[in-house]
């Protein structure tokens, strides 16, 4: 029992109360959301697309999504992040409505397009926050626990969604709305801005807007483990369009689909508190190379799936590799930003997430249809594989630029915010 809560306490203990604002903020969004899980689904079933239309909308939902990251990022560095947080989520909340509302292909288009841009907004906002507020030491676990709150509200949302979805799809669109007005209450009434804005920052805020653009696209180093990212997110959102789709050919519910695929939240829920201690002190690339391998394999199983067991065996081993991946990237995009344009390069990785976003389903659609389902699968696990050699390559690189800007205080600046946080246990 002592050991249980000195293990509780070295998890949880120490980080600052603007953290568990925002984890709670992530709790409670992630509890409502209903919509991008079974959107391929509400699409094809209730709406009567084809896979490839289905594909096209939420291919559009990324290339809005890409939009929002950049301008997010922007807006985080020039703005501040908590009115770019706001913004985002309750913006994302009124198009969340409108795509619930719309019927006809291209006003279905429109609404995910629009609510891609402004739900994606938030992202390079929040993590230049958890930047700002959490210390280095303590980043590693901090990314952890926010990783764990996503997919406890992923795996209630699954099931909920499942249960939801037969008695009324619109009902999935008003709670996933309901959960991002919250979220943007507790930031509203709790979250203080975090944007460094101490006499020492003032000069490298007023000149970063001018050479942002030009130091990342210049960033070789940034950029390569950008696009290693983006791989690995093209194989992992077929979770999202291509495996609910594969699962209805084999004849399996919707509600299936949501019990097999909280499979991925529950798992993570119950062993990405541990991923921490697993990791500390190994090698960022091996660990990276590791998920990738492990990732692609349980895609590629998927080739031979046909029944409910067997889908969820599946899940469980990518969940594998996404638990690994998941804080070693969290970590390195930190270590890798300098901190006057922490937001910029959030934007930036939150890119090549909506990238793949918009190519994944629509690349997906357009393989399982022309080559089979069956090719779909084993490219996923080609991917895969080819993705951990890259990292394995790239991997000194990477560590030799965080080690110079840990050398010149850039990546560790401590933040200046309008409102100390104070320490505190969960």
């Amino acid at each position: 029992m002592r050991t249980m809560r000195s293990w509780f306490r070295d998890t949880t203990g120490g980080l600052p109360t603007t953290f568990w604002y925002l984890w709670s903020g992530t709790l409670i969004n992630r509890l409502g959301s209903f919509v991008l899980v079974f959107l391929a689904i509400y699409l094809t079933q209730e709406r009567g697309f084809s896979a490839s239309q289905a594909g096209l909308v939420i291919g559009l939902w990324g290339v809005g999504g890409a939009f929002g990251t950049t301008a997010g990022g922007t807006l985080a560095d020039r703005w501040g992040r908590r009115p770019t947080l706001l913004t985002a989520h309750v913006g994302a909340a009124a198009m969340m409505l409108g795509l619930g509302l719309a019927r006809d292909l291209w006003a279905v288009a429109l609404g995910a397009l629009l609510l891609g841009m402004f739900a994606e907004a938030a992202r390079p906002a929040f993590g230049a926050m958890m930047i700002d507020v959490v210390p280095a030491k303590d980043r590693l676990r901090a990314f952890s626990l926010n990783y764990w709150a996503i997919n406890l509200g992923f795996a209630c949302a699954a099931v909920l969604a499942g249960l939801a979805a037969q008695a009324d799809y619109l009902l999935l669109f008003v709670v996933d709305a309901a959960t991002m007005l919250i979220t943007a209450l507790i930031i509203f009434s709790k979250v203080p801005e975090t944007r460094q804005t101490g006499p020492g920052t003032a000069a490298t805020a007023a000149a970063a807007p001018r050479g942002a653009l030009r130091t990342i696209l210049t960033d070789r180093v940034y950029l390569g483990f950008v696009a290693l990212n983006l791989f690995a997110a093209l194989v992992f959102l077929q979770h999202i369009s291509m495996l609910p789709i594969a699962m209805g050919d084999d004849g399996l519910s919707p509600a299936t689909y949501g019990s097999v695929i909280a499979l991925n939240g529950i798992l993570i829920v119950v062993g990405q508190l541990f991923v921490p201690r697993l990791i500390r002190g190994r090698s960022r690339s091996h660990v990276l190379a590791l998920a990738s391998v492990v990732m692609g394999v349980g895609f590629g199983l998927t080739a031979f799936a046909g029944t409910p067991w067997f889908y969820g065996l599946t899940v469980l081993i990518w969940t594998v590799g996404e638990m690994l991946n998941s804080p070693s990237n969290s970590t390195l995009i930190a270590e890798l930003s300098p901190a006057e344009l922490r937001g910029r390069y959030q934007g930036v990785f939150s890119l090549s997430w909506q990238i793949a976003g918009a190519s994944a389903p629509i690349l997906g659609g357009l393989v399982r249809e022309h080559a089979g389902n069956d090719t779909l699968w084993y490219g996923c696990a080609a991917l895969g594989l080819l993705t951990a050699v890259a990292h394995l390559v790239s991997g000194p690189a990477r560590e030799r630029r965080a080690a110079a800007l840990r050398r010149s205080g850039d990546a560790l600046a401590p933040a200046t915010t309008s409102r100390a946080p104070q320490p505190a246990e969960a």
